[in-house]
């Protein structure tokens, strides 16, 4: 199976720029729709973005044009580059593996998680 480890989060102000990393461990990434999930205080586990199997990217539409997921197969690393950000974008960020070559959007179809890392984003 498959062990995430998300880092890359911190604190930044309205508009920054952050990029978090899932560096996967025990299986290839490239093996896994690997996905991003986001959980704010009080508010329900929502989906940010995917990379499927085969490369495709699919997005929020609340994040669609500011962030990019993206794939390092030779570091075993999925990315989440967050621009233009916001204080609505602050939350626990959580990568999420999946074997399986289909697009799956809700949190409760993913079966390896990390441990998440905190985005704050202040005004």
């Amino acid at each position: 199976q498959v062990q995430l480890v998300e880092s890359g989060g911190g604190l930044v102000q309205d508009g920054g720029s952050l990029r978090l990393s899932c560096a996967a461990s025990g299986r290839t990434v490239s093996t896994y729709a690997v996905a991003w999930f986001r959980q704010a205080p009080g508010k329900e586990r929502e989906f940010v973005a995917i990379m499927s199997r085969s490369g495709g990217r699919y997005y929020a539409d609340s994040v669609k044009g500011r962030f990019t997921i993206s794939r390092d197969n030779a570091k075993n690393t999925v990315y989440l580059q967050m621009n233009s950000l916001k204080p609505e974008d602050t939350a626990v960020y959580y990568c999420a593996a999946k074997p399986a070559w289909d697009i799956y959007y809700s949190p409760l179809d993913y079966e390896y998680w990390g441990q998440g890392t905190q985005v704050t984003v202040s005004s």
